[in-house]
């Protein structure tokens, strides 16, 4: 009987786990461990899922890194200088995509910091410092970005300088013009506008100049420029590359709107445009203006020069770039067609300023010529451009605003004075 008992409480008792579920009973202290090794797992999934989201590998892609089907993307090289920045804001305003690449050796980060706080949106512009001497970093930039177009201005740029110091600027204009040729070719990059200078004709015979003028630079900073056009035309022969190269005047002026102006390092100053030099006697930086050459074959003895304005000359830039054509190149002088005495520059920049400026008549710079202006019928033929802003006394007064509002440079805006 008692055998018996025991044979039939076994069957019992397994009848009775079976009925919860169908489950085997389990220990609280055994289930309570098993939870959480599932916890433990789930958290360390969730932190290698987090790293490498971070991860460039996992990381959400750059606008700049893909084509935009009709947003035009441009590679300004050069874009925190004076004439690249003025540029990058015509692009952005045209609705261009924008990366600047600069060194910041002669721009200025805080023209940078004006184009990013008038384009703040996702994909509009983007800024990379890096030295276009370095091919490394220079093919690093064209492989994580897609370019349609690059506009060449980065390139140290003062005639007196490039006497005193000429490795620099064959290095600085065509040696790294070449790195940027060749990183363009070795990524598909199709369209360059190059920015180059009247300096390339020397002094020529006749004036007006035209595209057709022999070109015999009398200084490094004309030569740099003419090795460089020169490089970029051997180039083109057996290539379907669209190219513009544009040799422009005497650049002054400033942003109408007073965003943006000419704010160059001061160690440099005299080797500066004369506007910059003008406008420093004019706010007492300076004791007073130097002109360099007074006996030169012109009506007044100093020499003539075509000012072209800023705000002129980056207009004549985008034309080009509209008109570039696979395969095609252009060839234009940008400039009003008129030549001005630095004696005529220095009276209207007096009225412009009314500042009654000193100035110092001195012997002649190493390198300069005597008279030097563009006939523009070419680039007003082919691009349908024309100097608009002509007068020479209204684009001082225009720069003259942006100089006393940012007596610093980029370094401390200022309110405008009346």
């Amino acid at each position: 009987m008692l055998n018996l008992s025991r044979t039939r409480t076994q069957p019992r008792s397994t009848r009775s786990s079976m009925a919860l579920g169908g489950m085997d009973y389990v220990d609280p202290k055994k289930r309570s461990n098993y939870v959480g090794k599932i916890l433990l797992a789930a958290t360390l999934t969730a932190l290698c899922i987090l790293i490498l989201k971070k991860s460039s590998g996992f990381s959400s892609p750059s606008p700049f890194s893909y084509r935009d089907s009709g947003v035009t993307h441009v590679l300004v090289t050069g874009g925190a200088g004076f004439i690249g920045s003025h540029a990058t804001l015509r692009l952005l305003k045209d609705s261009c995509r924008v990366t600047i690449v600069d060194n910041l050796s002669r721009g200025n980060l805080g023209a940078v910091k004006v184009l990013q706080e008038l384009f703040p949106e996702p994909g509009r512009l983007q800024f990379i410092y890096a030295d276009l001497g370095d091919a490394k970093a220079v093919n690093k930039i064209f492989s994580e970005n897609v370019f349609d177009a690059v506009m060449h201005f980065a390139a140290v740029a003062y005639v007196g300088e490039s006497t005193l110091d000429p490795l620099k600027y064959y290095h600085n204009i065509t040696s790294n013009t070449l790195v940027v040729l060749e990183a363009m070719t070795a990524h598909g990059v199709k369209t360059l506008i190059y920015s180059s200078t009247c300096a390339t004709y020397g002094e020529p015979e006749k004036m007006p100049i035209t595209e057709v003028t022999p070109q015999l630079p009398i200084n490094p900073y004309g030569k740099a420029k003419k090795m460089a056009e020169d490089i970029i035309l051997d180039f083109h022969k057996n290539s379907d590359m669209a190219v513009m190269i544009l040799r422009y005047f005497n650049v002054i002026g400033s942003d109408p709107d007073g965003r943006l102006g000419e704010a160059p390092r001061p160690e440099l100053r005299e080797h500066g445009r004369i506007s910059g030099a003008c406008f420093d006697a004019a706010r007492g930086i300076i004791p007073g203006l130097k002109v360099r050459g007074t006996d030169y074959k012109t009506s007044d003895g100093t020499c003539i020069r075509d000012y072209i304005d800023v705000t002129d000359l980056v207009d004549a830039h985008v034309k080009a770039l509209q008109k570039a054509k696979p395969g095609k190149v252009g060839i234009y002088n940008v400039g009003t067609g008129r030549g001005r005495s630095v004696k005529e520059f220095v009276e209207a920049c007096k009225k412009a300023t009314g500042v009654n400026i000193k100035v110092d008549f001195l012997p002649r710079r190493p390198g300069d010529y005597a008279e030097v202006f563009s006939d523009p019928t070419k680039i007003r033929l082919e691009l349908n451009w024309t100097a608009q802003y002509t007068d020479l006394q209204e684009s001082l007064q225009i720069a003259w605003r942006w100089q006393k509002a940012h007596r610093n440079g980029y370094g401390s805006p200022l309110a405008i004075a009346s």
